[in-house]
């Protein structure tokens, strides 16, 4: 009985480190460089929506956080190259 608790432990407390792991790598949440607590927990909010998304993402089609990212980088960067907002003078 023990051990199957501390099995059922383990595996609650590795969700709990995956999700920290996804919420620093793929939404930022530690690069906040504000001081005001406000402006803080807007930016914790932020990344905590962020994550959410990626969750369901990764729930309902089955596509890694990792991929989702990627997606969304690469299609910034190619509209931004068939449309760029600055230019080079």
């Amino acid at each position: 009985m023990q051990k199957e608790k501390r099995k059922e432990l383990a595996k609650k407390a590795w969700k709990i480190e995956e999700y920290h792991r996804g919420i620093k790598q793929f939404c930022g949440v530690e690069r906040c460089q504000a001081r005001k607590n406000s402006v803080q927990r807007a930016h914790i909010m932020m990344a905590i929506r962020a994550f959410l998304r990626f969750e369901i993402q990764r729930i309902t089609t089955g596509i890694t956080w990792f991929e989702t990212k990627w997606n969304i980088t690469r299609n910034a960067v190619n509209q931004f190259i068939r449309k760029p907002i600055y230019t080079l003078v």
